[in-house]
């Protein structure tokens, strides 16, 4: 069993900000995939399903993002999952606009989502980065990263998260090359 996780800050008036990206990652792949409808546990919200032969349970927290780790945790204990199970979707300054990569371990460069995750379980985890772009000056990238999409970017927005959807079976089964370079392959991107 694998463990994907979505982060980002529930309720209504959060849902398009970028800082949700993960979350909305998630709910593409749960869509596509056919997912049991969401339960609440683990102090977030739960759903299970199979994609290939792989059994993942997805999970989006409700502690809010600067708590995430508090939920992963919850969920890796009681599925007694390492490190290496689980998956983290999120939004990357650091990435141009709708731009997806994957890595594993590394620093938390000042997202506090990530920051929490590392302090409850470490920086094993395989990070699926979704790419909001920089604002361009620091102090800009609050209202950036708190912001909505905006109307153009919704578009693009809605291809990058079909695409991460269309091509989860390569992360299922641990390509993470391949993965990168079918969304990119379907985005048209270099």
């Amino acid at each position: 069993m694998q463990l994907w996780v979505g982060l980002g800050n529930p309720g209504p008036q959060y849902a398009m900000h970028r800082h949700n990206a993960g979350f909305m990652a998630v709910d593409a792949i749960a869509e596509l995939h056919g997912f049991d409808p969401p339960k609440k546990r683990f102090l977030g919200w739960t759903s299970e399903g199979r994609i290939g032969g792989t059994k993942l349970l997805l999970l989006k927290p409700a502690t809010f993002m600067n708590d995430s780790g508090q939920s992963i945790g919850e969920a890796m204990r009681f599925y007694k999952l390492a490190p290496e199970d689980v998956t983290l979707f999120y939004d990357e300054l650091d990435l141009a606009p709708f731009r997806v990569k994957v890595k594993r371990g590394g620093g938390t460069a000042g997202h506090n989502g990530l920051r929490s995750t590392v302090a409850h379980i470490g920086e094993a985890f395989r990070r699926v980065r979704v790419g909001i772009g920089h604002p361009g000056h620091k102090d800009k990238v609050t209202g950036h990263v708190l912001g909505n999409f905006a109307r153009v970017e919704l578009d693009p927005l809605t291809d990058m998260l079909g695409a991460i959807a269309a091509e989860a079976e390569w992360l299922a089964q641990g390509d993470d090359v391949r993965f990168m370079s079918e969304i990119a392959r379907r985005l048209q991107q270099d």
